[in-house]
């Protein structure tokens, strides 16, 4: 068997089985490893495959109103994760992400590093989540002084950092804002280091869930819907869709013209829906 049967197959999938577009791209990867890999066997070119078509899908929105009601569920540092994925718009993975020296106090501003195409980004810092949030680090900074007292106090750095300046990984500034409870061997660390990663995205996942279902209303929400929230909360706020594009990360603007239009005009600056 070879190219015609694949074809078969795959259009069977689709077809027959009316399988998602992803769990018919799984079975062609499957069947590309076992023939390049294990059948030692080059495939031509695939024609003829009728692709399983990816539905499109209206996300899911919630009213000020729900939003309220979903926080008013949550507590301490759930609250405040929850709150810069809805005040902030800021994916999941960013916001566990986060790193100390990308929170700007002053100007109210958050820098996103590496999200999703890997650019940078700056969004609002809401202005009622800085007080907590300076409250929070206060905590998250003698617990990395008690951590260096002990030895430890390192951090993973990403790229090629921890190769040209090792001393950064037990800086102040590139720790997590919201790091783990626990210390825990990274596979990417040397041999026997332990390190304080940033707390696993399952956590603030099933924290939203949980106040969802206590908040009652049969929307099916998840913390990726807060940040749909917050878009679409700043356009009926009057802002237009290129700066809540760019607040996303959805088009390819240079941080200057951020700088510039967005956040740093007095009286033009973009307001949370969180304030």
């Amino acid at each position: 068997m070879a190219e015609t049967e694949i074809t078969a197959f795959l259009t069977h999938l689709a077809r027959v089985g009316r399988v998602a577009a992803s769990t018919q791209n799984q079975a062609l990867s499957a069947l590309l490893f076992l023939y390049k890999e294990v059948l030692k066997q080059n495939l031509g070119y695939l024609q003829g495959v009728e692709r399983a078509k990816r539905p499109s899908r209206l996300p899911v929105v919630l009213t000020r109103d729900e939003v309220h009601k979903i926080f008013a569920h949550m507590h301490g540092t759930y609250r405040l994760m929850a709150g810069l994925l809805y005040g902030s718009g800021l994916r999941l993975m960013e916001c566990v992400r986060l790193r100390v020296k990308d929170v700007d106090f002053g100007y109210a501003r958050i820098t996103v590093r590496d999200g999703k195409g890997g650019k940078d980004r700056v969004t609002m810092l809401p202005v009622n989540l800085a007080k907590p949030l300076e409250r929070h680090l206060q905590k998250v900074k003698a617990q990395h002084e008690e951590d260096l007292e002990a030895g430890f106090g390192s951090v993973f750095l990403p790229g090629a950092l921890a190769r040209k300046n090792p001393a950064a990984a037990k800086e102040w500034a590139w720790q997590h804002v919201f790091p783990s409870s626990r210390l825990s061997a990274d596979p990417r660390a040397p041999a026997g280091v332990k390190q304080r990663h940033h707390v696993n995205e399952s956590v603030l996942q099933e924290a939203v869930k949980n106040a969802v279902r206590a908040s009652g209303f049969p929307k099916p929400a998840t913390c990726h819907t807060l940040r749909h929230s917050f878009a679409t909360h700043l356009l009926e706020n009057g802002y237009d869709i290129r700066t809540v594009q760019e607040l996303l990360g959805h088009k390819d603007v240079s941080t200057t013209m951020v700088y510039t239009h967005v956040l740093n005009k007095p009286g033009i600056g973009v307001k949370s829906p969180l304030d």
